[in-house]
């Protein structure tokens, strides 16, 4: 008699099978490409390419409607000891300084207090802290000249009233200067604002109210918790105001007398810029005008990057 044994050994499972790989046509593949080529050939044609011409340029002795003679960095030499370059690189740092610092103090503490403060219409107050950002510079530059007229000006009436001798802000250079970082700082801290604000308003609240608990006033939560929790914003807009500021042209432009590039008889008021803007087309020296360029262009880098450099630190030392 034959004995039928069992197997009870269960079959191995069967590998899962694996996907078919997905074979794309050569529009597919090529497409992804397309969609960015827009942003690289802009950014080329308006961004990457002026700047390289600009150096080139900057090599050259070139007149526009004269010859263009390559004459190396002889632009730099001459602009490292012209006067005129140093004096119009302090004075932009100057009115960088003087329209930075409060607008960005003035906007971290404006945004706080809105963060906290419970107002009636409060969107509408938020929303018209843009209105200086919307506002024409022309239009701005008119309303200021107007307020602070050596003559009829509403600030020399004002002073006057206390026995005061009238200002002629624009004929000095200190004068000049407050006037200019005063228009440029209630030009934009509306916006700084708001960004500081959109920020804050992502803090969660329990953590203001353990602080209220531990009895923490509201200096220490703002010194603790507000500064800390912007410092990336803080930094974005640090980094934007250098760069908008050692950039500023049209404010002091519009503001000089009888609309000069160089600001005044003694250049009280010449940015570099202007300098950059005199040199170039109003005297058609556009090689020295580019090397001015050229200089700007490394003095934003080196700001920028110095910038930086202390953002990292400060996120490693959290």
């Amino acid at each position: 008699m034959t004995t039928i044994t069992l197997s009870t050994t269960t079959p191995a499972p069967r590998p899962p099978a694996r996907p078919r790989p997905i074979r794309l046509g050569l529009g597919e593949r090529v497409a992804p490409y397309g969609y960015v080529l827009p942003f690289f050939v802009l950014f080329f044609v308006f961004g990457l390419f002026p700047l390289l011409f600009t150096f080139v340029i900057s090599l050259f002795n070139w007149n526009p409607i004269g010859t263009k003679t390559f004459i190396g960095t002889a632009n730099f030499t001459r602009l490292v000891h012209d006067p005129r370059f140093w004096n119009a690189t302090v004075n932009t740092l100057s009115i960088w300084l003087l329209s930075t610092v409060p607008q960005l103090v003035v906007a971290l503490v404006l945004s706080h207090l809105l963060n906290h403060a419970r107002l009636r219409f409060a969107n509408f107050f938020r929303m018209s802290l843009l209105v200086p950002y919307v506002t024409s510079v022309a239009a701005t530059t008119v309303v200021f000249a107007q307020l602070f007229d050596r003559d009829y000006g509403l600030f020399n009436y004002l002073i006057g009233l206390f026995g005061f001798d009238h200002i002629d802000f624009m004929s000095s250079r200190i004068g000049s200067h407050v006037l200019i970082a005063l228009m440029v700082a209630w030009r934009w801290f509306g916006y700084t604002t708001l960004l500081y604000l959109a920020s804050l308003q992502a803090i969660p609240r329990d953590i203001y109210e353990a602080a209220s608990v531990d009895g923490a006033g509201g200096w220490k939560q703002f010194s603790n918790i507000t500064v800390p929790s912007l410092r990336p914003v803080i930094i974005f807009t640090i980094v934007t105001s250098t760069i908008g500021g050692l950039q500023i042209f049209t404010e002091p432009l519009l503001l000089s007398p009888g609309g000069q590039f160089t600001c005044g008889a003694t250049r009280q008021c010449q940015t570099l810029t202007l300098f950059l803007y005199e040199q170039a087309f109003g005297q058609f020296k556009f090689g020295y005008g580019a090397a001015v360029g050229v200089a700007l262009f490394a003095m934003i880098v080196i700001i920028a990057l110095i910038n930086f450099l202390l953002s990292t630190r400060l996120k490693g030392e959290r």
